[in-house]
C-alpha cells in the first residue's frame, strides 16, 4: 500500500529579511566564507573564514559569527528546529576544533560547515522531511560522542585512583573505584 501523506510546509517565521536571505545572497555568503580562494595547482579551496580563523584568540570566534547569518536565515525561512539545532552544532564543532592551532586551522578548511549549512538550509526547503531524519541521525550522534568524551575519562580516573588506592594501601579499593 502506497505511503500518500503530505510532506509538512513549514511557513516563515518573519515576512522580513527581503532578499538578504535569498538563496542566491547565501550561496554566495556560504561561497566567500568557506571555499572562493583555491591554491594554484592543487584542490584546496579556503574562504574568509579559514583566513580569519589564522587570528590566535579571536579568528575561529569572528567566523562562527559570520557563520550564524545562514542560521538565521534558516531560521526565518522556517526550516524544522532539528535542522536549525544541526546547523548550529556544525558551526559549533567547526569553532570547538579550529580554536586548536594549526591543525584546527586545517579542519576549519576541511569541515566548511557554511557550505554544509547552506545546503541543509536548500534541501530542507526542498524536502523537508529527509532532512529532518537526518538532522536527528547527526545530532544523535553528535550525543553519543559527547557522551564517550565524558565517560571515558572517567573510567580512566576511576582505573587510575583504584591503582593509587592499592599501591598505597595494598590492598584493593573494596569496590569503591571498582570499574566493570
Amino acid at each position: 500500500m502506497p505511503f500518500t501523506a503530505k510532506p509538512e510546509v513549514l511557513s516563515p517565521r518573519l515576512k522580513r529579511g527581503g532578499r538578504a536571505f535569498d538563496d542566491e545572497n547565501l550561496d554566495l555568503l556560504s561561497h566567500v566564507l568557506d571555499d572562493f580562494i583555491r591554491i594554484p595547482g592543487t584542490s584546496i579551496r579556503f574562504g574568509l573564514d579559514g583566513i580569519v580563523g589564522l587570528i590566535p584568540g579571536v579568528g575561529d570566534l569572528i567566523g562562527g559569527i559570520a557563520s550564524c547569518i545562514i542560521i538565521v536565515a534558516a531560521w526565518v525561512r522556517g526550516v524544522s528546529y532539528v535542522t536549525v539545532t544541526r546547523m548550529v552544532a556544525n558551526v559549533a564543532i567547526e569553532v570547538l576544533v579550529g580554536s586548536i592551532p594549526v591543525l584546527g586551522d586545517m579542519f576549519d578548511i576541511a569541515w566548511r560547515a557554511n557550505r554544509r549549512n547552506y545546503a541543509l538550509l536548500i534541501g530542507s526547503v526542498d524536502e523537508p522531511r529527509k532532512h529532518t531524519l537526518q538532522s536527528w541521525l547527526f545530532l544523535g550522534m553528535v550525543c553519543l560522542v559527547l557522551a564517550g568524551l565524558v565517560i571515558l575519562p572517567l573510567l580512566l580516573l576511576t582505573w587510575v585512583f583504584d591503582g593509587l588506592f592499592h599501591a598505597l594501601f595494598g590492598t584493593s579499593s573494596h569496590g569503591l573505584f571498582r570499574t566493570l
